[in-house]
């Protein structure tokens, strides 16, 4: 289903509402809209397993692109919009986007990437007619600076463009897909390109839905809470399954810990999606503002992205409720483990059993290891479900060098007697200290709910002696002083938690460590930054 399937049925239906200021787009307008949208890429020359990208902060006219290129078979590329001029350019350039819709609010970016992106024959921009005062693409500092409204040198207006074409549906549908880029919190961004869906966009057949549409529970009845960035696989994907049964999508403009509570409470939300690190700022909150918040209308939070300190999770259910699911998987879609709140509590700490996949650990020489043994990843398929676009190397790379079937993006876990996995680190950022495996995730972990400590990052550094030494990266928390006692205070907790030659030799002190938008730590401008200093 697609919301054309919904638009006839329940034309009037919010199919998304913007929390920050209720802006609300029905199914009859989302489906009108990404129709006529299909009519100007269709007039463009675009057929089916072309490209089109989107580069926007959360706004609703990303749903229209998006649904616009998947009723015209099409490949759908969102670009983190936080990245450079020459980091977007370079996205777009490489997945050949034929044309780019580009919001008006990020009107210094669309222009500064417009020589630096020859492929594009159609280039769009909406928002440029200013609503009454309104900026409903982003309430962040960024995005307030910005210029808001006004045309876009190097491209037409958006809203113009639909105006020009019929709407209703086209006689031809087929069905399209995302194409999106890793974070790159490890290199480069890779395009990872599934295989286009042989069949019509009102057909079954979306492994989305498919796969976690009974397990969590969205239907018709389904208000689904977003406050991740739409460029990211899980909110891009988790709200068009929301369109494609057609439940209503709030989406925020960003997340914010104190709005993210009031929004679940005043939109009655039922379902939502987080990282981990969302529920250490809401654990952040003041107990008495937590209180004020009735969140009692959530059937399943899910979170996913990266794996959830054992005490968090923990706070978090005691708060909640058993409603928290896991999901562990990757864009590349290789794989996916699932664990409800139950089993959780019986496997504290697992990311759960497989879903979808056979799930292989093997070590350096791509050996399978038994239960218990630390090492790679590797999610066994019937066939490899994606490639790297443009890159065998990078798609040869994510494979074991024996089975062409199994393939990795570079976790490392293990596995126990029941089949349940527990992921310890990503193999780019295990230390090697005196010929030992060291793995930050643990000592992060222990470190993150420390009342002195707000973020958190744990690397190795250069050491002459033993090759590589554990440091600590620390954001304090408001009120707690930087400086010699408060290092000693952490380093302490380390060691009387978790073995001595896990804990940090040292701790520096920040004001903040790079996270992508949706919580991701980005380790590796930190090890680039050591490693230039030394």
């Amino acid at each position: 289903m697609y919301p054309g399937t919904h638009a006839r049925t329940t034309p009037d239906k919010p199919a998304i509402i913007m929390s920050a200021n209720g802006r609300t787009v029905t199914y009859a307008q989302l489906d009108d809209r990404s129709a006529r949208l299909a009519r100007v890429l269709r007039a463009a020359g675009l057929t089916r397993g072309d490209h089109v990208a989107v580069v926007t902060d959360n706004a609703p006219e990303a749903f229209e692109v998006y649904w616009a290129a998947v009723r015209s078979g099409l490949y759908i590329t969102a670009v983190n919009h936080h990245l450079s001029a020459p980091e977007i350019g370079y996205i777009v350039d490489d997945c050949e986007a034929r044309v780019l819709v580009v919001s008006a609010g990020l009107r210094e970016a669309a222009e500064a990437i417009v020589p630096l992106t020859p492929r594009v024959q159609r280039r769009l921009a909406f928002g440029t007619d200013a609503r009454a005062g309104e900026r409903p693409f982003g309430t962040d500092a960024r995005a307030r600076e910005r210029p808001f409204g006004g045309p876009v040198d190097g491209y037409d207006d958006y809203t113009a463009a639909l105006a020009g074409q019929p709407g209703g549906p086209l006689d031809d549908q087929p069905c399209g897909v995302d194409m999106l880029y890793s974070s790159g919190t490890t290199g480069r961004p890779k395009g990872i390109r599934p295989e286009l869906p042989d069949r019509q966009v009102d057909e079954p057949g979306n492994s989305v839905v498919a796969a976690f549409g009974p397990l969590y529970g969205f239907d018709a009845d389904t208000v689904y809470y977003s406050p991740a960035p739409v460029y990211h696989a899980a909110p891009l994907r988790f709200s068009a399954m929301t369109h494609a049964l057609g439940g209503t999508l709030v989406m925020a403009d960003r997340f914010d810990a104190e709005t993210a509570l009031r929004d679940i409470e005043r939109y009655r939300i039922t379902h939502s999606q987080w990282v981990p690190t969302m529920f250490v700022r809401m654990l952040q909150l003041d107990p008495a503002v937590r209180a004020r918040y009735d969140v009692s209308s959530q059937r399943a939070a899910i979170h996913a992205a990266a794996p959830c300190p054992v005490e968090v999770k923990q706070r978090m259910l005691d708060w909640w409720g058993p409603i928290l699911h896991e999901y562990y998987g990757a864009t590349e879609g290789s794989g996916i483990t699932v664990i409800g709140p139950h089993d959780w509590l019986a496997k504290p700490g697992s990311v759960g059993r497989a879903a979808l996949g056979t799930l292989r650990i093997c070590d350096d020489d791509g050996r399978e290891l038994p239960v218990g043994g630390i090492g790679t990843v590797y999610f066994e398929r019937d066939e490899v479900p994606f490639r790297y676009h443009n890159d065998d190397e990078k798609t040869r790379s994510a494979q074991h060098p024996e089975h062409e079937t199994w393939s990795t993006t570079g976790d490392i876990g293990y596995l126990d007697h029941d089949g349940y996995l527990f992921l310890t680190d990503r193999r780019a950022f295990t230390i090697i200290s005196g010929g030992v495996n060291i793995y930050p995730q643990e000592t992060e972990d222990c470190l993150a709910l420390h009342p002195s400590v707000y973020d958190v990052a744990v690397i190795g550094v250069p050491d002459d002696e033993m090759g590589e030494q554990v440091k600590a990266v620390v954001v304090p928390a408001q009120g707690a002083e930087p400086g010699p006692a408060l290092e000693k205070e952490l380093l302490d907790f380390v060691r009387e938690r978790i073995a001595r030659y896990k804990a940090p030799r040292s701790v520096d002190f920040v004001d903040e460590l790079p996270r992508t938008p949706t919580g991701k730590l980005v380790k590796r401008v930190l090890v680039d930054r050591y490693r230039a200093a030394r």
